[in-house]
């Protein structure tokens, strides 16, 4: 276990095993970079911790005692062990990686886009695994993010927490998604008629925030008929078919559905603000290879859908 008083550190290791190798101080120093001064006195401490002289005066220079062998072997193993944790950190070879990544994910995304994060990591981490979470209203993210149960979350929020690291995956407008049948399809769309509209939203994934368009809605102090509320947005535009429900949803979702579903899209005729898609990180990761190499990915797959 780790005290906040330990007295032996990586340098004064580095120090003893120079200084039994080398069986001089002046020798020593010149080999670490340290002056004559500073390794005599890394010597005098080590002296203290370990109750021993460790290096004495012979003939042919200084010679290591018995306890001082024992202590610089075991110095070595340790530093080995060091260097060996701290070239790991550095040398992320996402090819040959078996390390497991956590990305936690609304589905406000069109499918598409996950779908490239997956065909990223398997050509580029094909030995890796990838585990996505969906997220609910009750779902602690930023507790996920600070245990380490998540790396990644993606995030539409107005107002993301500040205490975490976030980039901009894609910015887009929204629109209004609805039937070829429906009656207002084809027809320029008024405040009026959207307000009067039947409307299929989506549940939030924060209790503690509102989305961008109920944020906008309040703020006009107008509400529009929420008649159909679900948990997926992947959901809503199959409930959109054989109806007269709109959805408000941003562009590049509702092309996603409009390429597969008898739907088209109308111009909102409030003036939302764009919806920001990101991703946000703890500190935790914020300086991993492995993390700042997942978080490109992820940034990959949000360009694609610019």
């Amino acid at each position: 276990m780790s005290r906040a008083d330990d007295p032996f550190d990586t340098y004064l290791m580095r120090v003893l095993c120079a200084l039994v190798a080398e069986r001089s101080v002046s020798r020593t120093a010149i080999k670490l970079n340290q002056s004559q001064p500073a390794v005599s006195a890394a010597l005098k401490r080590l002296r203290v911790i370990f109750d021993d002289p460790l290096l004495v005066r012979g003939s042919a220079g200084m010679v290591p005692t018995e306890r001082g062998l024992q202590v610089s072997a075991f110095a070595r193993e340790a530093l080995a062990s060091i260097d060996k944790l701290l070239a790991a950190a550095d040398e992320f070879v996402p090819a040959t990686t078996r390390q497991a990544f956590r990305i936690g994910s609304p589905d406000y995304l069109a499918a598409v886009f996950m779908a490239k994060v997956v065909a990223g990591f398997r050509r580029d981490a094909p030995e890796s695994r990838l585990l996505i979470s969906a997220l609910g209203p009750d779902y602690d993210f930023e507790r996920a993010l600070a245990q380490g149960d998540l790396d990644v979350v993606i995030g539409n929020w107005p107002q993301p927490p500040e205490q975490l690291h976030l980039s901009i995956l894609l910015e887009d407008e929204l629109v209004c998604l609805m039937s070829k049948r429906h009656p207002l399809a084809g027809k320029p769309l008024t405040v009026d008629a959207y307000l009067a509209a039947r409307h299929v939203v989506p549940l939030s994934y924060s209790v503690a925030q509102r989305g961008v368009v109920d944020t906008r809605l309040a703020n006009l102090r107008v509400e529009r008929d929420a008649r159909v509320v679900v948990q997926s947005f992947n959901l809503a535009p199959y409930m959109l078919v054989d109806t007269d429900l709109v959805f408000t949803t941003s562009r590049h979702f509702a092309q996603f559905y409009v390429d597969q579903l008898p739907l088209v899209i109308a111009a909102s005729p409030i003036d939302f603000p764009r919806m920001r898609f990101y991703q946000l990180w703890h500190e935790r990761t914020h300086h991993s290879p492995a993390h700042r190499w997942l978080r490109t990915q992820v940034s990959a797959a949000g360009q694609s859908l610019r």
